[in-house]
């Protein structure tokens, strides 16, 4: 028997486990950011011409997750916090729904994927 929870979770009652669906986001960060010397350490084979981001995961909507960067919530180094732009939906949207374990997997994908392409980008 499973009953529904908070943002999209569903526990098994009979297993006594939660199941969830999660989401990576990718944000827009400002070019600023590039200042920051573990950024920049980060990112040698950044490509002037393409944007610097952030990529994570969360079991909130990505909105919802933004807004907590933004207001210094969870935001580790702060990069987020001090030089957000904007979500990037259209390259994550495609991804959402997952389980837990692929979205810790696409995470980790789709920052490899925007650094070969030329993208500045911080993960976690």
């Amino acid at each position: 028997m499973a009953a529904a929870g908070s943002r999209g979770r569903e526990i098994d009652m009979a297993k006594g486990k939660a199941e969830a669906r999660y989401s990576i986001y990718v944000i827009r960060l400002k070019p600023e950011v590039l200042q920051k010397r573990k950024f920049r350490e980060a990112n040698p084979q950044h490509d002037p011409a393409k944007p610097c981001v952030y990529v994570g995961m969360t079991a909130r909507s990505p909105e919802e997750r933004f807004e907590q960067h933004k207001a210094g919530i969870k935001c580790g180094r702060g990069f987020v916090r001090d030089f957000w732009v904007c979500l990037m939906p259209r390259q994550y949207a495609s991804y959402d729904p997952m389980t837990h374990e692929k979205a810790k997997w696409m995470e980790v994908e789709k920052a490899r994927r925007l650094r070969k392409r030329g993208y500045a980008v911080w993960q976690k």
